[in-house]
């Protein structure tokens, strides 16, 4: 490793971080929504948990058509969360305990509330070329407006194109058509958003999460995709590389903490956005491994789990991340994704083993591990019976998509169930009382059902709960450097059901296994040492992995 590397990597391999979806963290004020003071009241649970920054996600001013996702104000907050007081009584709390604040900067698109689409519609040329305004046929009309400038497909399902019939044309959309794509190539929108970091950086924000952010540069050319949805036209673009260097410099952030959510990017692209030598990102989030229950790459059916293609998904960005001078950021789960102990494992009969064998494997990779909110005590996908319990615009969609598919509405149910965000996004439990301790009133989205047993009290109180073997994963990684930087290796199992992996370092080696089965796997054989760590507490016979065991 070179002496840059090295550095980066004793930085960012012992830290931890965490996520807190804000709707549905804490509610302070009893009106069934999460806000900063709920964050605030909880600290010292986060504190002690171990971790070392807090992603929250967006709390700025929204119509919340996507949750937050739908900015209308960079620099102000939503009174559904609280104040700006509020914001900086949170900061100075938590930065009294250690913890930094990690803020998400939604770029790619803008609520069309916010007030540049605003100033578009009504014609400002200055705004308009903020955003992906395509010109309409001349004789486009409302009731008939056309082709649209491409076939590309929203990932919230329908055209990506919305036509704004007062200016004859069209917008870019994505993600949902109230979220307007923001032109990157215009480097005025380049320079509003580096002052949105500077805003933050001043008001002592030192770590940032940017959403969707290799979509932000998009092809000159618009051309039709007849193999897919569009992704590979601006998944990772012409300039995002150069653009990402310019807003790092010009926000101020070269050298704070920084990950990036990559949508459907390429290895290769990941290398160059997380080497430090290229002054973009600490770290880059993909989403390949989560797809590996994806019939034919298709999020709205359902299959097993591939453990094989798992496998050699963690192969490939663990190993060759690792040579091309990249960094992982490792997870699980977050507010996009459902809970994944019930998605991979097996909730029903073995809830704790399925709850600490995923940590298990990723905490002990090569990266900087992220934990979201409720995984660390084994919080599950929802027990929902009817689509009125979501509140998930893609859920919503995709339910009546599937239907127009053929599928009966019990078919569309059980797949939107299982893939739904929603089952990410159920309320922090607290505790067993009424809604969990989330809030005093009527929480904006229903808990699990079996909050009065899986919740931060009970589980505090329980050596044994998944909440006390998380610390006891985050201290090991805080306390042994192997962990935290060490080479890695993956190994040929017995098993195809076995994922296991070596971590080395200046001649030291922690050999880790995982069994992904519901079933006993042969183990590998492992010449004396110790046990570190591992999520049965008999020993067991060695020769064997037991259901779902980590260790």
């Amino acid at each position: 490793m070179s002496t840059i590397l090295t550095k980066r990597d004793e930085f960012l391999g012992a830290k931890v971080i965490y996520q807190i979806y804000i709707r549905s963290y804490s509610d302070s004020d009893g009106d069934g929504i999460g806000d900063l003071r709920g964050i605030t009241q909880r600290l010292d649970y986060l504190a002690d948990l171990g971790v070392d920054y807090l992603w929250i996600t967006p709390f700025y001013p929204s119509p919340q058509k996507d949750n937050g996702y739908d900015v209308a104000d960079y620099c102000a907050i939503n009174p559904t969360y609280g104040t700006m007081e509020d914001f900086d009584e949170l900061s100075r709390e938590a930065a009294k305990r250690g913890l930094g604040l990690m803020l998400d900067m939604v770029f790619n698109h803008t609520s069309t509330d916010h007030e540049w689409f605003q100033k578009a519609l009504a014609g400002d040329p200055k705004y308009l070329a903020y955003y992906k305004f395509v010109d309409a046929a001349p004789d486009a009309t409302e009731d008939n407006p056309g082709k649209p400038p491409t076939n590309w497909e929203s990932k919230f399902g329908g055209n990506a194109w919305e036509y704004v019939p007062s200016l004859n044309k069209w917008y870019l959309h994505l993600f949902d058509v109230s979220q307007a794509d923001l032109d990157w190539d215009n480097p005025e929108v380049r320079a509003e958003l580096a002052n949105v970091l500077r805003f933050w950086r001043n008001k002592g924000i030192n770590a940032f999460r940017f959403d969707v952010v290799n979509l932000v540069s998009k092809p000159a050319v618009l051309e039709d995709d007849h193999e897919g949805d569009g992704r590979r036209f601006y998944s990772d673009g012409p300039h995002i590389h150069e653009y990402l260097q310019e807003i790092v410099r010009e926000g101020g952030i070269d050298g704070l903490l920084t990950v990036g959510e990559m949508s459907s990017t390429k290895l290769e692209s990941c290398i160059g956005y997380t080497n430090p030598e290229n002054h973009e990102l600490s770290m880059a989030f993909n989403f390949h491994h989560l797809k590996v229950d994806y019939p034919d790459g298709e999020k709205w059916a359902l299959m097993d789990p591939d453990v094989p293609q798992l496998r050699n998904l963690f192969v490939t960005w663990q190993e060759k991340m690792t040579a091309g001078g990249g960094w992982n950021a490792l997870f699980w789960s977050n507010h996009d994704q459902p809970r994944p102990n019930s998605r991979f494992c097996d909730t029903q009969n073995y809830w704790f083993e399925s709850s600490t064998l995923l940590p298990t494997c990723t905490h002990l990779m090569r990266g900087t591990p992220y934990i979201y909110q409720g995984e660390e005590l084994g919080q599950t996908i929802t027990d929902f019976e009817s689509i009125d319990q979501y509140r998930d615009v893609e859920s919503i969609n995709y339910y009546r998509i599937l239907q127009e598919r053929g599928l009966s509405a019990d078919e569309a149910f059980t797949i939107v169930h299982a893939r739904s965000r929603d089952d990410g996004r159920t309320p922090m439990a607290w505790d067993a009382s009424p809604h969990g301790g989330f809030t005093t009133g009527d929480p904006w989205l229903g808990l699990v059902g079996n909050y009065p047993t899986i919740n931060v009290e009970t589980e505090s109180a329980d050596p044994s709960s998944p909440l006390n073997y998380f610390k006891r994963l985050i201290a090991l990684r805080k306390a042994e450097p192997i962990i935290q930087r060490g080479d890695v290796r993956f190994l040929e199992s017995p098993s195809e059901k076995v994922i296991a992996y070596e971590r080395t370092l200046d001649g030291e080696r922690v050999l880790v296994q995982c069994n992904f089965s519901g079933d006993e796997q042969p183990a590998m054989a492992c010449d004396g040492g110790e046990i570190l760590i591992s999520n049965y507490d008999e020993a067991g016979n060695g020769a064997t992995l037991r259901p779902w065991e980590g260790k």
